[in-house]
């Protein structure tokens, strides 16, 4: 635990951290990669290039510093931290890193404000929570590791199906080459792939939402392809079936906690149904409570897994499925492809939705922050919502 001493002087540099703002982690990032070049291989780079991993970064150190000395209140967010590191195989010996680096920054930044006294602080307080991620990080290592069917570090999976589901996100069915199970995961978690590749500049690791239920055998990633993604365009483009890939083990926070009683409605928006076609798939071998499908999509050339929700909202009948297109195109028929036009509101299915159960949502931000909106004005509590953003994680 820290001194109140300690408390007292990292609380007291929240004005300066503030006045920073994410310019103090951007300077840190291109610090830290400066002098450790081979940390390009571990960090997402098309993150750092947005600049949404410096704010993200930022916040959480703001966080940290106004919530020092109340540290239960960061534990869902160090929980969600932790699971992503363990995606990017961080190691202990990587917080000595950040943390030089991260003290060298206040220093160049902070001017006279930076004392010996501030470092020391931060020093101490760095360390502390440096060394719970470390711990818990061990422990979701050692999980995988003992998992049945886990492994620890990379595994070799090949691409044994590649699937088109739209004219944007394609599904890989990925399969360990030793023949060996593989560990079961929560519904809504993710797999990192580890990827190298001769038209990439670096290793680059990226994470993907497994769309579909465990089974101990295999596991499908759906990706949407971005312009701006290199990894993306590489899978959609050059890897195909007979194709290797190392493969960390499935990781995450958001995953489907609901009991099988009650109520289920998921939620999601364009690429944001890939986690939450895990649940549904997971939800409907039970075949238990009602189950609400929510989905909103640009149009039907968009549109994912639309096929697949009729089936199944025809074999089930405690599924009802809806969904939105904000532009629909003259090929698609209202009743056939979709139900509603333009930005999904909920009381287009007034008496449909419960008051009751579980909610999840998964998409663009903007899109979760509208449903959240909808759904706290229709007296749905905070608890009952769960949201995951893809990326560096944002607060709706």
């Amino acid at each position: 635990m820290l001194d109140q001493k300690t408390i007292s002087v990292v609380k007291s540099t929240i004005p300066l951290l503030e006045s920073a703002g994410p310019e103090l982690t951007k300077h840190f990032y291109q610090r830290m990669f400066s002098h450790h070049p081979e940390l390009k291989d571990i960090f997402n780079l098309a993150h750092q290039r947005k600049g949404d991993q410096p704010v993200a970064l930022f916040n959480a150190v703001a966080a940290y510093a106004k919530n020092i000395d109340n540290l239960a209140a960061l534990g869902p967010a160090v929980e969600k931290i932790a699971q992503k590191h363990t995606g990017f195989l961080i190691t202990a010996e990587q917080y000595n890193i950040v943390g030089h680096h991260l003290l060298e920054t206040l220093k160049e930044l902070g001017g006279d404000a930076v004392t010996d006294e501030v470092i020391e602080a931060w020093g101490k307080a760095y360390g502390l929570l440096a060394n719970i991620f470390i711990q818990r990080e061990a422990q979701i290592y050692d999980d995988a590791a003992t998992h049945q069917g886990g492994w620890r570090g990379t595994r070799t999976f090949r691409i044994t199906a590649k699937t088109q589901e739209s004219a944007v996100i394609t599904s890989f069915e990925l399969t360990p080459v030793d023949g060996l199970p593989v560990m079961d995961f929560e519904p809504g978690q993710y797999l990192s792939l580890k990827v190298e590749h001769p038209q990439l500049e670096n290793v680059e690791i990226r994470q993907y939402s497994l769309s579909d239920a465990p089974n101990g055998k295999r596991y499908r990633i759906s990706v949407k392809r971005d312009d701006q993604g290199a990894v993306s365009q590489l899978l959609h483009e050059q890897f195909n079936v007979g194709d290797e890939l190392q493969v960390i083990p499935p990781a995450g926070d958001f995953f489907l906690k609901t009991t099988d009683d009650k109520p289920l409605t998921l939620i999601s928006g364009g690429v944001g149904l890939t986690p939450v076609m895990s649940m549904l798939n997971q939800r409907l071998a039970k075949d238990t409570a009602q189950t609400l499908w929510l989905h909103a999509s640009e149009n039907g050339d968009v549109h994912a897994f639309a096929d697949e929700i009729k089936h199944k909202q025809a074999q089930y009948q405690r599924l009802a499925a809806y969904t939105w297109y904000r532009e629909p195109q003259p090929q698609d028929i209202q009743g056939q492809h979709y139900d509603f036009s333009g930005t999904m509101e909920l009381n287009a299915i007034n008496g449909q939705l419960p008051t009751s159960g579980d909610f999840y949502l998964c998409g663009p931000v903007g899109f979760m922050a509208h449903v959240k909106a909808q759904l706290t004005n229709l007296g749905i509590a905070d608890e009952q919502i769960h949201y995951e953003v893809f990326g560096p994680h944002k607060g709706l």
